[in-house]
């Protein structure tokens, strides 16, 4: 996948503290001991593309997985070429809780976060 020069973006998706702990919390609160995060990309949103988050239990062939303290994110092939170096992190703040995606391949992104568009 030559991607017409320079460095190529780093293939990986961390998960900071912050979220690994939250992912753990909900893993333990809804009982789902076997799930992971799955993180997707899709059309739509107010910007191009939007992020989905949900627990599964399943991987599919071409699902990479990400590790950190012991919870494991999953990003299929297709989206992790829009989300390559991406950070997902937890804030709470006085707007609320969330999970946020830090992501270097976003040009733009609408003013709710969850969705965005590539240059």
């Amino acid at each position: 996948m030559a991607d017409g020069g320079g460095e190529a973006p780093e293939r990986r998706v961390g998960l900071t503290e912050s979220a690994a702990r939250r992912v753990a919390f909900l893993k333990q609160q809804e009982n789902v001991p076997n799930a992971f995060l799955r993180l997707a990309v899709s059309g739509g949103g107010c910007s191009g593309f939007q992020y989905g988050f949900s627990f599964d239990d399943k991987r599919g062939e071409d699902d990479i997985v990400f590790a950190r303290d012991g919870v494991e994110l999953v990003v299929d092939a297709v989206s992790l070429e829009l989300l390559q170096g991406a950070e997902i992190d937890f804030v709470e703040d006085m707007m609320g809780a969330a999970f946020q995606v830090k992501n270097p391949n976003a040009a733009s992104s609408c003013g709710c976060g969850n969705s965005f568009s590539v240059g």
